[in-house]
C-alpha cells in the first residue's frame, strides 16, 4: 500500500511510487489508496498508456508539503468528496509538463513554473498533458486568511513563473522532506512560518500588492491570527486584540489601515466565512441558521443576514439548502 512512516512526534512522511507494483496493479493503488484516502480525490488515465507516478508528502504543523510526478492523468475532486467539510488552502506549482484545471467557472492553464491556489471544498478536475511534477502546499484556511485580506479573491487567478516568491519557495520546500533538518521542533515551527510568509507573498503578486505589503508586520499577523481563532466571540473587540498584543487600540487600527482594510471588516470577513463553512458541514445540518449565526459571532440576525448576502451574493439559507442537496444526492 505504499511506505507511511511516522519519522517522528508530530511528523508524518507518505510516499508511493509506481516502480512498487507490478502494471496490472498500479492504478488500483493509486486510485484506492492513495488519491481516494490520502487525498479526496479520484484519478483517470488520459492516454490509455502505461501509468507512472511518485509521490511525497509530509505533514508538518500547519501545512502538508506534497511532491509528485505522474503520466498524463485526469485528476478529479467530485462532489461526493467536497462536502467532506474541509476548506484548507491548496498552493500548487506546476514545476513541468503543462496542465489545464477548472472550478468556480474558470478554466485555467498552468504552463511550468507557474502557481495557483484552490480551495479544498471546491468541486475541480486537473488535467495533465503530459509527464510531469508538481509542487503543492495544504494550509488550513484560518492560517492563510490571517494573512492575506479577503484570500477567497486570489483562489483561480494564475501567479506567473517570473514572480520571484515562487522561485524562493521552489527552493525553500526542499529541506522540508530532510529528516535531518527538521529534528528540532523550534526548526519545524520557524520552517513552516517562512513557507507560510513565501505563499502569502506570491499571493499578493498575484493581485499586484507591493511586496512590502503582501506579508503582514509580525504584530498585524499576530492581530489577525488572534482575531481568526477567537471571531467566534461575540465580545471580541479592538480594545481586547489590542490589550493582547500590548498595544493601543489606536496603534491597532493603523496596522490595519496599512493593508486599506479595518479592524471591524476583518472581523465580519472572518465570522462570516466561519458561518459560511458551518453551513455546508454535514454535521451540522440540523442546526437552525439563526444558531449558526450566533455561533460564528454574530448577536444580530438582521444583520447576519444582510452581510451574508452583500459578501457571497446568496442567502444563508440558500446555502443550506444547497448543501443538503449534495449531502441527499452523495447519500443515494
Amino acid at each position: 500500500m505504499g511506505d507511511e512512516l511516522m519519522d517522528q512526534p508530530g511528523l508524518t512522511t507518505v510516499r508511493f511510487s509506481s516502480a512498487d507494483y507490478p502494471e496490472k496493479d498500479r492504478m488500483a493503488v493509486w486510485r484506492d489508496h492513495c488519491c481516494r484516502l490520502l487525498m479526496k480525490l479520484d484519478i483517470e488515465s488520459i492516454d490509455g498508456g502505461q501509468l507512472e507516478y511518485s509521490l511525497l508528502a509530509r505533514d508538518l504543523p500547519g501545512v502538508r508539503v506534497m511532491s509528485t510526478a505522474m503520466s498524463p492523468v485526469r485528476i478529479t475532486r467530485t462532489r461526493e468528496y467536497a462536502i467532506d467539510g474541509n476548506a484548507d488552502l491548496i498552493f500548487i506549482i506546476n514545476q513541468t509538463g503543462k496542465a489545464t484545471t477548472s472550478s468556480r467557472g474558470r478554466d485555467v492553464v498552468l504552463n511550468e513554473g507557474d502557481a495557483l491556489l484552490m480551495s479544498a471544498s471546491d468541486t475541480k478536475t486537473f488535467d495533465r498533458h503530459s509527464y510531469g511534477g508538481s509542487l503543492s502546499f495544504r494550509i488550513p484556511r484560518s492560517i492563510l486568511s490571517s494573512m492575506v485580506t479577503y484570500v477567497d479573491d486570489v483562489v483561480m487567478q494564475v501567479i506567473p513563473q517570473n514572480t520571484d516568491a515562487l522561485k524562493l519557495l521552489a527552493g525553500y520546500a526542499a529541506p522540508l522532506f530532510n529528516d535531518i533538518a527538521l529534528e528540532a521542533p523550534e526548526f519545524q515551527r520557524t520552517a513552516v512560518n517562512h513557507l507560510h510568509d513565501l505563499v502569502a507573498l506570491a499571493l499578493g503578486a498575484a493581485r499586484d500588492v507591493p511586496a512590502g505589503r503582501a506579508i503582514p508586520a509580525a504584530r498585524l499577523r499576530m492581530a489577525k491570527s488572534y482575531i481568526a481563532e477567537n471571531s467566534n466571540r461575540r465580545e471580541l473587540s479592538v480594545g481586547m486584540v489590542a490589550a493582547h498584543l500590548g498595544l493601543t487600540p489606536r496603534n491597532l487600527q493603523r496596522l490595519f489601515e496599512t493593508e486599506g482594510t479595518t479592524f471591524s471588516e476583518f472581523l465580519l470577513s472572518q465570522r462570516l466565512s466561519r458561518a459560511h463553512r458551518m453551513l455546508t458541514e454535514p454535521r451540522l445540518a440540523q442546526n437552525p441558521v439563526g444558531a449558526i449565526a450566533y455561533d460564528a459571532g454574530f448577536g444580530d440576525l438582521s444583520y447576519f443576514n444582510r452581510s451574508f448576502k452583500r459578501r457571497f451574493g446568496v442567502t444563508p439559507r440558500d446555502v443550506r439548502n444547497d448543501g443538503t442537496k449534495l449531502l441527499e444526492m452523495s447519500s443515494r
